[in-house]
């Protein structure tokens, strides 16, 4: 569980030989857990407010319910809304529990009980040694399993209030000691901007098959997503998709297609970025409204244009970057 701590650096910047260790270790573990996930796509934004994590939850659930076994890392710190998009509300004390169970279960289907007592006891020692450092994810209803900081907090209107080195030292905890088993999938749904924190998740996942940038067609939003793009290019990831959230709503009464926000242009934007325009995504009220009924579009109503949209944009980034 994310430590209180104020990140691994001793006084004047020298580490100890414990802290080193450490650290080795939490990289060995990333390593491992992260070596079971096919696929990783990291879903970022320049700014707050353009549905990044709406698009970075129904992306995620509808690859599950293509078959695929998909994860989400909400790597918000101090905004960690996924769970409740997905209708996974679960605060400390109840996550606690569910780690607890998850391990006897691990432990209760390995656990040969013809084996002595002792033996018995040797084997749940060695369990508890393996796993010390694993946190479960949450499986939502539908199979997309779940991680998100909102797991380890008391009280969802508690702030958290760190500086710099305690987020990234919670963010790589997640990111290494979260035991996601195999995946086809993980999704990691970014904090906005350019900072310590989507800087740690690209640093900690160097192999992502994709970074996804979502905007809306809006100067302001596009000029951050800019700056996103370049900073992911500076640290040589070269697979960059853009989708252009919120570009036009549909009027229920006549069908006349309205840009709310002016003229989308995210294929231009894209091409003069030079990376890949996976597709737009329109306004709709039912999209804003699902995590008032704890789900996400994809999942309550697959009919839903916006929904067949999500495929489309899924059979679009598997055809560019992963085929």
């Amino acid at each position: 569980m994310p430590e209180h701590g104020h990140g691994h650096h001793g006084h004047g910047g020298q580490m100890t030989p414990e802290q080193q260790r450490q650290m080795i270790e939490q990289e060995i573990r990333l390593a491992k857990n992260l070596g079971q996930i096919k696929h990783k796509i990291v879903v970022m934004s320049g700014k707050g407010g353009v549905g990044k994590s709406t698009v970075a939850a129904n992306i995620a659930e509808t690859l599950q319910a293509m078959g695929y076994n998909t994860g989400i890392l909400d790597a918000d710190i101090h905004g960690p809304n996924i769970p409740k998009m997905l209708g996974v509300n679960m605060l400390e004390e109840e996550f606690n529990k569910y780690q607890f169970d998850a391990f006897k279960n691990i432990v209760e289907k390995d656990l040969d009980m013809t084996l002595p007592q002792d033996e018995q006891q040797k084997f749940i020692q060695a369990k508890q040694e393996e796993y010390k450092h694993s946190m479960f994810p949450v499986v939502a209803s539908s199979g997309l399993k779940v991680m998100s900081m909102a797991f380890l907090i008391d009280s969802l209107d508690r702030p958290i209030i760190w500086r710099g080195p305690q987020k990234t030292g919670a963010i790589k905890q997640l990111i290494s000691d979260c035991h996601w088993g195999k995946l086809d999938f993980l999704i990691i749904d970014n904090p906005p901007g350019t900072g310590d924190e989507p800087l740690t998740v690209l640093q900690s996942i160097p192999d992502a098959d994709l970074v996804l940038m979502v905007t809306t067609p809006n100067v302001v939003s596009q000029e951050d997503v800019l700056k996103c793009v370049k900073m992911v290019e500076m640290m040589n990831i070269k697979n960059i998709g853009l989708i252009e959230n919120m570009a036009y709503y549909i009027c229920p009464h006549c069908g006349e297609k309205l840009n709310i926000f002016g003229e989308g242009n995210g294929e231009k934007f894209a091409e003069e970025m030079e990376i890949t325009y996976l597709g737009d995504l329109p306004i709709e009220e039912s999209v804003s409204d699902a995590p008032n009924k704890d789900s996400a579009i994809s999942i309550l109503d697959p009919d839903d244009e916006v929904s067949k949209r999500f495929v489309e944009i899924i059979e679009e980034i598997k055809k560019e970057f992963l085929e």
